[in-house]
């Protein structure tokens, strides 16, 4: 059954992770490709596993962490899918179809992040001028 809960990051990246590991039994078996299959079957399933730690995160800077490492991870399955594409163990249909995954989820990824870094920064500042005021009086 899937793991799909409604959260668009996850569920996306749910199933890019299905997708990797789909594209990483067809070129360790079908292609005979081990080392670059393997380094994008653990870069494109680790950011599914991080989005979910930051489902949970204890603070919002746990928060962006987490995002943040599950964004690095996205960006290097793109560099992984590119290259196993360019050396033409990826034909060009199935290549286009994945990285356009990756993309949207990179894209995401960096909302997320900048979003919240953004609410971070703007409720620091309401701290700070609640704190003000405070003294004021």
């Amino acid at each position: 059954m899937p793991l799909h809960t409604g959260n668009i990051i996850a569920d996306k990246s749910y199933d890019y992770a299905n997708r990797i590991v789909k594209a990483y039994k067809f070129l360790k078996f079908k292609q005979k490709e081990y080392i670059m299959s393997k380094q994008l079957l653990r870069s494109g399933t680790a950011v599914r596993a991080l989005v979910g730690e930051a489902e949970f995160a204890q603070s919002t800077n746990d928060f962006i962490s987490k995002n943040s490492i599950a964004l690095k991870e996205a960006n290097e399955s793109v560099y992984w899918l590119h290259l196993l594409h360019d050396n033409e163990y990826i034909d060009d249909s199935s290549f286009d179809s994945i990285i356009n995954d990756a993309k949207e989820i990179v894209a995401i990824l960096v909302s997320i992040i900048k979003k919240s870094k953004e609410q971070k920064q703007s409720s620091s500042k309401e701290r700070k001028l609640m704190k003000k005021e405070k003294s004021l009086n």
